[in-house]
């Protein structure tokens, strides 16, 4: 089971019902937030959860409604007694504009770990993520996210005794380890069958339509966009700002092909963004026009 929730999904300001970006994902106690908005740490207390066991925090970029509760969002951390190294992920610079943040954020009790992204598309696994970054079309470097949970094939007890595999050795060749003994290497696809279908959530905001998010949005359960205007007459102030309309969402999301699009990061004022979902469902029928806390619990299908 993979957990979903947008914390918040405003863009360039707060607003009292409103907080501004991010994302959280957790899968098999892990957990992974995306963007950290002022406010996100509240956003957090609020669906209940705690920042200390957050393992990754991912950027997509440096704009201020993007990365401002950082400093707020470590402090939190340091005084609930977290002693495990924290990583974090973003465009190249990340080390600099942490560094910089962190004057008022100066004595922490654990460790940063940054991985900077200097390539067109990157991918990075960790503890049974897989998350790939991929640039878009921003008027400063932008990526979008992909997070995949893999999934291993079926065990297949005829296979594991056609090849008189020892017992005792089923469960961990299962859990995906390879294993040396007697002078002889068993390995898992010696009792899996094909892998299966995972789990995929493609986040992205920020950004002009691009192929990039077409291409990595396919085979995903769950796409989301920025929809920073519903007013149709406002496209080419998206085109100036390099923003996406909700409509060209709803494009982007039919051309991938995924079964359902949340909308976020609305401009200030959008203040009811349901009120433009009818023309918007016309180009994709699955969009919701997602408020903060939407959250959703993705399972691997039944087989």
């Amino acid at each position: 089971m993979l957990d979903v929730s947008l914390l918040g999904t405003g863009g360039m300001m707060p607003l009292p019902y409103r907080w501004l970006t991010a994302l959280m994902l957790r899968y098999n106690g892990k957990s992974i937030l995306i963007d950290c908005g002022e406010g996100t740490q509240i956003a957090l207390r609020e669906k209940g959860w705690s920042p200390k066991p957050v393992d990754i925090i991912c950027f997509t970029h440096y704009h201020a409604d993007h990365i401002s509760g950082l400093p707020g969002m470590l402090l939190a951390m340091g005084n609930a007694e977290r002693r495990e190294p924290l990583r974090l992920m973003g465009p190249k610079g990340l080390t600099r504009v942490v560094n910089a943040l962190r004057v008022i954020a100066p004595e922490l009790p654990f460790e940063l770990q940054f991985q900077e992204i200097g390539q067109e598309e990157e991918t990075f696994s960790f503890d049974g993520f897989q998350i790939k970054a991929f640039k878009v079309s921003h008027s400063v470097v932008c990526y979008g996210y992909s997070m995949t949970v893999e999934r291993g094939g079926r065990f297949d007890r005829e296979r594991a005794l056609a090849r008189q595999i020892p017992l005792k050795l089923w469960s961990r060749l299962q859990k995906g380890e390879t294993i040396e003994e007697g002078g002889l290497t068993y390995t898992p696809d010696m009792v899996l069958g094909e892998p299966r279908k995972g789990l995929k959530v493609t986040y992205c905001t920020d950004t002009r339509p691009t192929g990039s998010i077409v291409s990595n949005a396919e085979g995903a359960d769950l796409l989301i966009l920025e929809g920073m205007y519903g007013e149709p007459e406002k496209l080419a102030k998206a085109k100036e700002n390099r923003h996406m309309t909700m409509y060209e969402a709803a494009s982007v999301a039919k051309a991938a092909g995924v079964p359902e699009l949340w909308l976020t990061h609305y401009s200030p004022s959008l203040l009811r963004p349901e009120q433009y979902l009818n023309d918007v469902k016309k180009i994709f029928p699955n969009t919701v026009a997602a408020r903060d806390g939407r959250s959703v619990e993705l399972n691997f299908d039944e087989e």
